[in-house]
């Protein structure tokens, strides 16, 4: 299949995707695990064949920190581990998964990224949360809070 000038691989009737490499999950499950990264940003490499990690964020980094390291002007998928204590004052953990797509990203970018999010999304397991940004505002630290205390 074709979309916008690239090829898409279609398989069985299911939705378009890109493929996952076993070095991605292990990633995140790394992350949802171990406890060894605080957030794990992934592209779809340039040749658009696979969704790789750019960038691990180690796990006394910030929330500014996760934020500053995504591009202004391009797409990225995310997952992000926040600790938080809940209203009746408990702490606890929520893994988010972030799709994020600027608004002055390209609109070859945000097809591919539109495309592949569901088939990428459903690899990682244990995800509590989706959010789907196209500003800073979408993805504020204090969403993904109210969004936390909700469970």
């Amino acid at each position: 299949m074709e979309i916008l000038g690239f090829s898409v691989m279609v398989g069985g009737g299911s939705p378009a995707w890109v493929e996952v490499p076993e070095k991605s999950k292990s990633a995140f499950l790394e992350l949802k695990r171990r406890k060894v990264h605080r957030y794990v940003i992934f592209k779809i490499d340039d040749r658009r064949e696979e969704i790789v990690v750019e960038k691990t964020g180690a796990p006394g980094e910030s929330y500014a920190d996760f934020t500053a390291s995504l591009p202004a002007d391009d797409c990225r998928y995310a997952v992000y581990d926040l600790d938080f204590v809940s209203d009746d004052n408990c702490r606890k953990s929520k893994i988010f998964f972030i799709s994020w797509s600027p608004s002055v990203s390209g609109i070859r970018a945000k097809t591919i990224y539109a495309v592949s999010r569901n088939q990428f999304r459903h690899e990682l397991d244990g995800v509590h949360f989706e959010i789907q940004a196209t500003d800073p505002d979408d993805m504020d630290l204090d969403v993904l809070r109210g969004r936390a205390n909700r469970t």
